[in-house]
């Protein structure tokens, strides 16, 4: 029986934030794109937390921004409540996080799919890889059909061979109960992929009319919101915005579950899977830190529209009588009615270490793998590997150089080189402490890092592009200008800073100066500045970053510089480090397993000492020389 057959230029399979982000680059390059989900209803769901950014976690928003993917874009009109995090601290880990209305959110990116150029949406579910002499060449459907391509990204998040569980009870679905995906598993082991079994879980959702906010701490967002897009107007944003709450658990819960622990699939054996260490079930936040007498739980409304409220902080898989019972003991839950039970969910996903920096694997040409089917957590970082799959994919197609991020250019260049040099046992999470040049990484300057690297790939604008360039002009002319302007001690200046409770000066000194005072920055000396021109407000955040940090951030761009020499020596591919004769052999069984692309990425593979690299330095100098 005939079945019918299509051609693309590339396939997406999962229409998550990773398979969005992907499609929508492969599209806006010119790709024939066609991108498979198994329910339109599961577009950018969101079927845990109903938030977008976060510490670390905003950065990587940020960057995709910059690099011109949607996600930020997305959130920006459909957001409830928005609030910058770790203001207390410093720059580097400033951090935006919003409260989505999860159904405006996941029906906007729909609206946005299903009207962009070249893309093509189709409900079906994808069950074998077609690979020719080790060459991707298309997908099958669970129907028999057959859509021909160049290029495949596999985005399946949480969807492949997932089942959800609480105490005993067990259902094959994906989240929210949308069905699972099967029969791509086998396809991927047929074609010696290695897979991964891990888990994640999510808490219950309340009806906020059974709660009592009064025995509540009511958080709310920030008076000045501040976009995640930097092509979002800043004034759109200021918006009536919702509260948010936080209420805290107990001994009495705490008790509940220790009885119960004995009925959790986490801890019966149930649950194969491995679950994420930074986001743990309060089933092993009370085992794991049994000291501790409570811990929080932040009440979050899910969206405009619904009285589903989420329980973050009390992600659970025990049984629904239990967290009935967990629940109520927990101040302003005491007549919670529960909408949607909690659940812990297993799913197939890869091994990340078969992948290239590109996220093309390593051994399947043209085939490209983003988000959580590559090991990590959370929807932040599902986009952001989306979006480098799809660019890298269309690269592919258009015989193109592909797109790699470092770390010392990006969060996402973390977050990718980790997953891929790093042996990684549970699901991976983003956190600001990962990333070790995180000064010159900051959220506030993601445009100025990347926008560049998008414009080239052709996903920023002319116009776009052009501002970043004349924002750089802007911001390094007011920096050498603040240097230079020389300011003695009047009265007007030593007012002025007896004021801010500053030292007073003894004699002259600079504007830029009186900046790296912890007191003062650039708009506190603007009575005293008789030169300064108006500038936009994301100039002069940068500039007074810029200057207060000077010395901390030239010492990190010392770093990255030697950082950059270990980066720019290319290793050889497939190649048999059994020829080096002086590596260690635990080195030459992780450098053929790994097969890094340069020494900088052999240094972070573990197992591999700073004996070995230097090993590899002597061997990539003489092999140089015998070239020559």
């Amino acid at each position: 029986m005939p079945c019918m057959t299509e051609t693309y230029d590339v396939c997406i399979v999962g229409a998550g934030h990773a398979g969005c982000e992907a499609a929508l680059a492969c599209a806006r390059l010119g790709l024939e794109t066609m991108i498979f989900t198994v329910s339109v209803e599961s577009i950018a769901l969101m079927p845990c937390n109903p938030n977008i950014g976060g510490s670390s976690k905003g950065h990587l928003v940020r960057e995709i921004d910059a690099l011109g993917g949607q996600m930020g874009i997305n959130i920006d009109k459909t957001f409830i409540q928005s609030k910058m995090l770790n203001r207390s601290k410093g720059p580097a880990v400033h951090s935006l996080r919003a409260q989505a209305d999860k159904a405006e959110y996941s029906q906007l990116m729909r609206r946005t799919l299903e009207n962009t150029e070249h893309l093509t949406v189709r409900q079906a579910e994808v069950t074998d890889l077609i690979v020719e002499d080790g060459i991707i060449s298309g997908v099958k459907t669970f129907s028999g059909a057959s859509y021909y391509s160049k290029a495949v990204v596999l985005c399946t998040g949480t969807y492949l061979k997932a089942r959800c569980l609480y105490g005993d009870v067990v259902s094959y679905t994906g989240p929210n109960g949308l069905q699972s995906a099967n029969h791509l598993s086998q396809s991927l082991r047929d074609n010696s992929v290695e897979i991964f079994r891990f888990k994640t879980g999510t808490p219950a959702r309340i009806d906020k009319r059974s709660l009592d906010f009064s025995k509540m701490q009511e958080q709310k967002g920030d008076d000045k919101i501040v976009p995640f897009s930097f092509t979002t107007d800043p004034e759109e944003v200021q918006i009536d915005q919702v509260s948010c709450w936080l209420t805290y658990t107990n001994e009495k819960t705490h008790s509940i579950i220790r009885e119960n622990l004995d009925r959790s699939p986490l801890y019966s054996g149930m649950i194969e899977g491995t679950g994420p260490r930074y986001c743990p079930s309060i089933e092993d936040k009370v085992v794991r830190f049994s000291d501790k007498e409570r811990h929080q739980v932040f009440i979050e409304p899910e969206g405009l529209y619904t009285n589903e409220m989420y329980v973050g902080g009390m992600s659970s898989s025990l049984p629904e009588d239990v967290q009935f019972e967990m629940y109520r003991t927990v101040p302003g839950l005491e007549q919670a009615k529960i909408v949607r039970n909690a659940y812990a969910i297993e799913y197939d996903c890869i091994n990340p270490r078969q992948l290239y920096p590109t996220l093309e694997f390593k051994n399947i040409k043209g085939l490209f793998s983003g988000g959580q089917f590559n090991g990590s957590s959370g929807y932040e970082e599902a986009a952001a590997q989306g979006l480098i799959a799809g660019i890298n994919a269309a690269m592919y197609v258009q015989g193109k150089d592909p797109l790699i991020l470092d770390r010392s250019e990006s969060y996402i260049g973390v977050l990718i080189d980790d997953l891929v040099t790093k042996e990684n046992h549970e699901p991976y999470r983003m956190m600001t402490s990962r990333a070790e040049y995180r000064l010159l990484l900051r959220q506030d300057n993601a445009d100025l890092r990347l926008s560049k690297k998008g414009y080239q790939v052709g996903l920023i604008s002319q116009e776009r592009y052009d501002w970043v360039v004349e924002k750089e002009r802007l911001i390094a002319q007011e920096i050498k200008r603040l240097e230079q302007v020389k300011i003695g001690a009047s009265e007007a200046v030593q007012k002025l800073l007896e004021q801010r409770g500053s030292t007073p000066l003894k004699t002259g000194t600079t504007l830029a100066e009186l900046i790296r005072r912890p007191e003062l920055c650039y708009e506190d000396l603007a009575d005293i500045d008789g030169e300064r021109t108006d500038l936009p407000m994301d100039v002069i955040e940068q500039v007074n970053i810029n200057i207060k940090y000077d010395g901390y951030i030239k010492r990190q761009m010392k770093q990255v510089r030697e950082f950059k020499k270990l980066e720019n020596k290319k290793l050889p591919q497939h190649f048999d480090y059994e020829q080096v004769g002086s590596l260690r052999i635990e080195a030459k069984q992780k450098l053929n397993l790994y097969q890094p692309v340069n020494v900088g990425q052999a240094s972070r593979i573990s197992g591999v000492s700073p004996a070995d690299i230097s090993v590899l330095l002597v061997y990539l100098e003489q092999k140089n020389s015998r070239e020559k």
